[in-house]
């Protein structure tokens, strides 16, 4: 990446908005930007202090205005990226956005490539790679429980976890060091089994945060959930409760939903990607063949299924077999219409499926029954957001590259291996550390991370 040259990049949405902001960054960045935008107090940005915001308008070359512009400057290195930025804010049409940024372009400015202003605050240590990550893990959260914990990462709460972890690892490393190269100088001799202590220690505290990771990816990504059951068992009812609208057609005949239906919903902060399918029978209509087979193979790549059965009607066929299908599958029974009275089958129900709600979702009684399983089986209900969580696969990779070396550093412990094989995986270790903040992450690595981001951030 070449420093030297000042970057710039349409910072808002590619839609019509309120306003339209062109970023630059970069060491003329203000001067490019005064010859594109004149201050009705006729000063100049260049001359600007930081911090501040001046208005006038924004002109091409030939003196033609191109709309009224507000400019903020910011000095290096008090800035997004460390460097000197200029923002330009016009009305958010997209013409007009388009055209200012050409204009930029035009006057000493060279586009910026994906994320290249975050990833110029990254080179100039205005913040490490797990927080640069977290900045567009903000952008895409789809809940409040995605963003307090994107939130969190940005302001380097899983950095101060790596860092605190990455001292007291270096401890012991220092320590094993000393007492392998320095045999005969007065050095406290390592013993086995606070050593061994110590990295099962590590390993515990790894473990915790990957398993916090799954935990966050359901909450960052969602999870592909499929409605199923047998016929006017309340499946579309029950999408229509969870949608928060008529979603699904709801009708007293069976079969009337064929199709799968489709909807994205929150449920305790967690998106669900909702798959309303057809009721599960046998039956001779071709139509809806093709919509049970459908289902079928929805549920068999599911991340969760909600199981809906009629508590008011017995166990028939199609949901003995449904419970034997599931058997295997992260699911919840749904024991829907509960405002009716009961057929007994609940008891029969509870004992097939460790996960149960019993709910009646043409009222929404029992909803919060419902949230409180699907937390359960996602295990997102002791989620803590402001812990300090690792959200891509490369963090999750790197804290699990740790964790392998540690076990494998406490199994050669254990065997009665000498010392310099513990600490080659305690080295390995904190090298896989340093490289989850990116302190020692490979030009390809950075490139891959920045490389996901959009182009003005």
């Amino acid at each position: 990446m070449h420093l030297e040259k000042t970057i710039a990049a349409i910072s808002t949405a590619e839609a019509p908005g309120g306003i339209g902001i062109v970023r630059v960054s970069g060491p003329e960045a203000l001067l490019i930007a005064d010859r594109v935008f004149k201050a009705k107090n006729g000063g100049s940005l260049s001359e600007a202090r930081g911090y501040t915001a001046r208005l006038g308008g924004a002109f091409t070359q030939d003196g033609e205005k191109l709309d009224d512009v507000v400019a903020l400057v910011f000095r290096a290195p008090k800035s997004y990226t460390g460097e000197d930025v200029a923002e330009l804010s016009c009305h958010g049409g997209l013409y007009v956005t388009r055209r200012l940024l050409r204009e930029v372009l035009a006057s000493g400015a060279v586009p910026a490539g994906p994320g290249e202003f975050t990833r110029r605050a990254y080179l100039n240590g205005k913040m490490d790679l797990a927080q640069a990550e977290a900045v567009m893990q903000l952008i895409g959260a789809s809940g409040e429980q995605a963003a307090r914990a994107a939130q969190a990462a940005s302001g380097g709460a899983l950095s101060r976890k790596m860092r605190g972890m990455r001292e007291s690892l270096k401890g012991t490393a220092a320590q094993l060091a000393a007492w392998a190269d320095f045999p005969d100088e007065d050095v406290p001799e390592v013993e086995n089994k606070p050593l061994l202590e110590a990295l099962e220690g590590y390993i515990q505290a790894l473990s915790a945060l990957l398993r916090g990771f799954e935990q966050g990816k359901a909450f960052r990504e969602g999870v592909d959930t499929v409605i199923c059951g047998r016929p006017n068992a309340g499946k579309s009812t029950l999408m229509n409760l969870l949608a928060g609208c008529s979603r699904s057609i709801v009708t007293e005949y069976p079969g009337t939903t064929r199709d799968i239906i489709e909807e994205t919903v929150l449920v305790g902060g967690v998106p669900l990607r909702l798959a309303d399918t057809a009721g599960l029978r046998e039956t001779e209509d071709p139509v809806e063949q093709i919509g049970v087979q459908a289902a079928r193979e929805r549920m068999g790549t599911a991340q969760l299924v909600l199981a809906v059965f009629d508590s008011s009607q017995p166990l028939a066929e199609e949901d003995a077999a449904l419970i034997e299908t599931l058997e295997k599958t992260r699911s919840i029974a749904v024991i829907n219409k509960t405002d009716l009275p009961s057929s007994g089958i609940q008891q029969k129900i509870e004992e097939s499926f460790a996960h149960t709600a019993c709910i009646s979702a043409a009222t929404g009684q029992g909803l919060s029954e419902l949230e409180k399983a699907i937390g359960q089986v996602l295990g997102t209900a002791d989620f803590n957001p402001a812990a300090g969580i690792l959200s891509t696969e490369r963090q999750r990779a790197d804290a699990a590259r740790a964790k392998a070396a540690l076990e494998e550093g406490a199994s050669a412990l254990k065997m009665g291996m000498t010392l310099d094989a513990v600490t080659v995986c305690v080295e390995e270790a904190l090298s896989a550390l340093y490289a989850l903040t990116g302190e020692n992450a490979a030009e390809e690595i950075v490139d891959e991370v920045f490389s996901t981001f959009c182009v003005g951030k």
